[in-house]
């Protein structure tokens, strides 16, 4: 990547000294019951985010673009919730390609199963494990993580294990929110505020699975969106 960003400060994975407060979100239990309250109307409560001028959908297209599918290529969704992302990967695999989705959440996976059903789609398999559990099928052609990684404790060791199960070249490629690097930063108290609802907290947003990224892949990128608040990053594996 190119060090033209301000250097952030390590995240709590790395040995900064956060104390997440209560409700902080931090562990799986604690993000596995939001979703599991919040399934049955997170596509609705997600589009409301277009009010702040969140483009959520658009980002999603522009990660799965960074990820330069192929038709028949296999990818794994980590953190696939009600599978916003199928309609836009099956674009791009098409019908002989397959799409895995995982996700620690039965209730969002039961939304994702009704929206393969509801489209007829027979090249999705849907996996409830949490990530950092999940055993990659071995070469696979990409790996794709929508709003969902940073809510992983272990986002470390989830992309070294993608990282080893891609094809050399292929793509490991996360779209999450972030703090900024400028002075904005300190306007994050109020936009956590707007996001909590789906488990995002303070301390989340101290995570930087990009630095893990650049650690087990290479030709990493980032490209930041809505005013470094989110980001797009990508890696190819070795």
């Amino acid at each position: 990547m190119k060090p033209e960003r301000p250097e952030p400060p390590a995240s709590p994975q790395e040995g900064e000294a956060v104390r997440p407060g209560r409700g902080a979100f931090t562990t799986r239990p604690e993000v596995r019951a939001v979703y599991q309250r919040r399934a049955r109307h997170y596509d609705f409560a997600a589009k409301l985010y277009y009010l702040i001028g969140f483009r959520e959908q658009a980002y999603r297209k522009m990660a799965i673009e960074a990820l330069q599918l192929r038709r028949g290529d296999r990818v794994v969704d980590i953190g696939c919730g009600t599978g916003l992302n199928f309609a836009i990967l099956q674009d791009k695999v098409g019908p002989k390609g397959r799409i895995i989705g995982v996700d620690l959440s039965p209730a969002m996976l039961a939304e994702a199963r009704r929206r393969v059903t509801g489209h007829g789609w027979s090249n999705v398999e849907l996996v409830e494990s949490a990530a950092a559990a999940y055993l990659f099928p071995r070469e696979i052609d990409g790996i794709l993580s929508t709003l969902a990684l940073t809510l992983e404790p272990d986002y470390d060791a989830v992309i070294a294990r993608g990282a080893e199960a891609l094809r050399p070249g292929d793509r490991w490629v996360v779209l999450d929110i972030k703090l900024p690097f400028n002075w904005l930063r300190h306007l994050a108290p109020y936009v956590i505020f707007l996001v909590r609802p789906f488990a995002v907290s303070l301390a989340l947003a101290e995570r930087h699975p990009w630095v893990a990224m650049e650690r087990h892949l290479e030709n990493t990128t980032l490209t930041e969106l809505y005013f470094g608040f989110a980001y797009i990053a990508s890696g190819e594996a070795l």
